[in-house]
C-alpha cells in the first residue's frame, strides 16, 4: 500500500540527520492539498513536525499530496518538479536546497 502524507510527515523526525543541520534555525510550511498543512521546525539540531499553519515560515512548499509523495520517494526529480510547477516554493530558496540533505530519505 502506498505511503500517505501523514505517514511521511510523521517519519521526518526519525529520518532527520542532525549532523547536517549545524546552524539551521527554520520553520517550513507544507501545503499539501488533500494531505493537509504541516509545519516542520528545525532548531538546535532537532526536527519536529506537527499539523497546522505557521505564522511566519522561512519557506513554504506547496504541492498536491501525490506529487509530494513522489518527490520524497524519489519518483519525481526536485528540479523537474519545480520547473513544471508540481512543487512551488516561496521564501528562502537556499533553505530549500539545503533541506533535502537534512533527511535520510
Amino acid at each position: 500500500m502506498p505511503l500517505t502524507v501523514k505517514e511521511l510527515m510523521e517519519r521526518m523526525p526519525g529520518a532527520f540527520l542532525p549532523d547536517k543541520a549545524e546552524g539551521v534555525d527554520a520553520v517550513i510550511q507544507f501545503r499539501l492539498g488533500e494531505g493537509g498543512d504541516w509545519i516542520c521546525t528545525i532548531r538546535d539540531k532537532a526536527c519536529s513536525v506537527e499539523e497546522g499553519e505557521a505564522d511566519s515560515p522561512n519557506l513554504t512548499l506547496s504541492a498536491e499530496a501525490a506529487n509530494y509523495i513522489d518527490l520524497v520517494t524519489g519518483k519525481l526529480n526536485p528540479m523537474t518538479a519545480i520547473a513544471t510547477k508540481k512543487i512551488e516554493l516561496k521564501g528562502d530558496l537556499n533553505l530549500a536546497m539545503k533541506y533535502m540533505n537534512l533527511f535520510d530519505l
